[in-house]
């Protein structure tokens, strides 16, 4: 990510694996799938053994879930990866319902 005059410019993907924290949040989340237009990320929910994601959409700087009523979920690698698809190919966008503002507080 870049800073341009305050504006954050996303350049590259970022890397598989790499740990993102939003301000809102106090767990980080970790980036399962990743192009330069959208970032998948999980965060584990352990009482219910399985995680929760938020989509980042770089061109509208938002988060929040995919629009689809019976999602396809995001526990696996291949789900984050066709969510992704999914997305990059316009058949499903992020929520309208619930996006919030990109705050990412850190990157590693």
């Amino acid at each position: 990510m870049e800073n341009i005059a305050g504006i954050y410019y996303q350049t590259t993907k970022l890397r598989i694996g790499s740990k993102i924290k939003f301000a809102e949040e106090k767990q980080n989340y970790t980036v399962r799938a990743s192009n330069v237009c959208f970032a998948i990320c999980t965060k584990p929910m352990n009482d219910l053994k399985t995680v929760l994601y938020t989509i980042i959409d770089w061109k509208e700087y938002i988060r929040g879930t995919e629009d689809l009523i019976f999602g396809m979920g995001a526990e696996t690698d291949k789900a984050c990866e066709a969510m992704l698809d999914r997305l990059t190919q316009g058949e499903s966008m992020v929520s309208s319902r619930n996006r919030i503002p990109l705050n990412i507080q850190k990157l590693t």
